[in-house]
Formats: structure tokens, sequence, C-alpha cells
């Protein structure tokens, strides 16, 4: 089992910056693959980023360069650096933990909201 609490969002002017933090109930190096999902109004929720066990990282093209994805050990916290913000990524953001061993369970977080103003 993995709890996941959220925090960081809010509202910002386009051009503007937020940093989402994710503080997971058990090591984060235990959990293979930790993400940041989005869901708009209306539409399906997409992966943002992610970051594995090793720290390799993987960004969707409409926010490489301008987010990203790291992680605290110590803190067995996950954070989505924002910048450069866009109208379009105004979304719900869900932090996502992938725990793979005999099978595969994904654990989700209650979601913060993200709103990017023109």
């Amino acid at each position: 089992q993995v709890q996941l609490v959220e925090s960081g969002g809010g509202s910002v002017q386009a051009g503007g910056s937020l940093r989402l933090s994710c503080a997971a109930s058990r090591s984060i190096l235990s959990i293979n693959i930790m993400g940041w999902y989005h869901q708009a109004p209306e539409k399906q929720r997409e992966l943002v980023a992610n970051i594995t066990r090793f720290g390799s990282t993987n960004y969707a093209d409409s926010v490489k360069g301008r987010f990203t994805i790291s992680r605290d050990k110590t803190k067995n916290t996950v954070y989505l650096q924002m910048n450069s913000l866009k109208p379009e990524d105004t979304a719900v953001y869900y932090c996502n933990a992938l725990v793979i061993t005999t099978y595969q369970a994904n654990y989700w977080g209650q979601g913060t909201l993200v709103t990017v103003s023109s």
C-alpha cells in the first residue's frame, strides 16, 4: 500500500510558475515509477512526467523544457516544478505510484487543481 498526498496547486497567470509536491507513505526507492498526470475538464487523464526508482525521467512533449520532475529520497517526496505555465496547463494534477511485484499496483493521490489564467 502507498498513500500519496499532493500539495502546491493554485492559481497563476500565464508565464508563472508553481511547484507541486507529492509525499509518499513509504520509501520512494521501493516504488518502481512515480509520476504526475493531469486531467482537464472533459478530457482523459494524461501523463505529464514520471521518474523511475533509478532516477530516469520521462516527459510529455507538451511540457518538455518547461516542467521538471525531481525527488527527495530523504523526504519520500516527488516534485513537479512547472515554469512558463500556459492556460492549457489548467487541470487537476494527480500523483501516481506504480509498484511492480508479482502484479502491478497503481496508487493515486487526491489531486490538486492548477489554474492558469491568460
